[in-house]
């Protein structure tokens, strides 16, 4: 599995933006999303709406995934 970051497009309430993760984080934000029976476009404007201005939308989306699984 590659480390690096993978630039990938999501679509954003209309607007496209350009998001890098590692692999394993889009995997698992794509199994998430699928579990939730949830766009990942939509979840991931959503978590884009709750992360205010001290964070970036890349990061916020690992913690998100972390949080996620680190739920029982």
């Amino acid at each position: 599995m590659n480390l690096r970051p993978v630039k990938r497009s999501l679509t954003l309430r209309g607007h496209r933006t350009s998001v890098s993760l590692e692999e394993a984080f889009w995997i698992a934000f794509r199994n998430i999303a699928h579990e939730k029976g949830r766009p990942i476009n939509d979840l991931a404007a959503e978590i884009d709406e709750a992360r205010g201005t001290d964070c970036g939308l890349a990061s916020a989306i690992r913690l998100y995934v972390l949080d996620q699984y680190r739920q029982p």
